[in-house]
């Protein structure tokens, strides 16, 4: 072997990517910033991607694309609904395509306007990406053990990160 260690339970994993829509859009990269780093095997990263990256070690370069199920779910027409315009504050202005936010009783939620009518406003509660394949370019750049700290806490620490 040459000592070069696998994407597996318990490894920080760092890579860079690129995500696009099935039309080629550029949606996020990290490309240009740091490096995305998860502890892989713990659910930190969409799980199809996870999937992809097992077993592979830094210099593996490859395109993903994860379907929405193992991505941000298929879309959901019932998590469309109004609600009144009284709830939102009378001087904000509202627009089709921004997120809002809303509390509920599994903690805060992102919306997206949908439309704005006289009435109401109508909110979409699906991911913007719900639904869509995601086609990621990735590039592994290096594996490493997880320290204690890091799997106790499960998730990456960087440096000079405290609780």
């Amino acid at each position: 072997t040459d000592g070069l260690m696998k994407a597996e339970k318990d490894k920080i994993v760092s890579l860079h990517y690129t995500l696009t829509d099935d039309g080629g859009v550029t949606l996020d990269s990290s490309r240009g910033r740091e490096p995305l780093s998860y502890l892989h095997g713990h659910g930190n990263i969409i799980r199809g991607l996870e999937a992809a990256l097992e077993g592979n070690e830094a210099g593996f370069s490859s395109s993903v694309q994860v379907v929405p199920a193992d991505g941000y779910g298929e879309y959901n027409p019932q998590a469309v609904f109004e609600v009144p315009r009284e709830q939102f504050p009378p001087n904000e202005t509202i627009q089709v395509g921004m997120q809002v936010q809303g509390e509920s009783p599994d903690g805060v939620l992102n919306f997206t306007v949908l439309a704005v009518n006289e009435k109401g406003v109508v909110l979409d509660a699906n991911h913007p990406m719900a639904g869509k394949n995601l086609n990621f370019e990735v590039e592994v750049l290096d594996v490493r053990d997880a320290t204690a700290q890091e799997l106790s806490h499960g998730h990456v620490h960087p440096h000079g990160h405290d609780h």
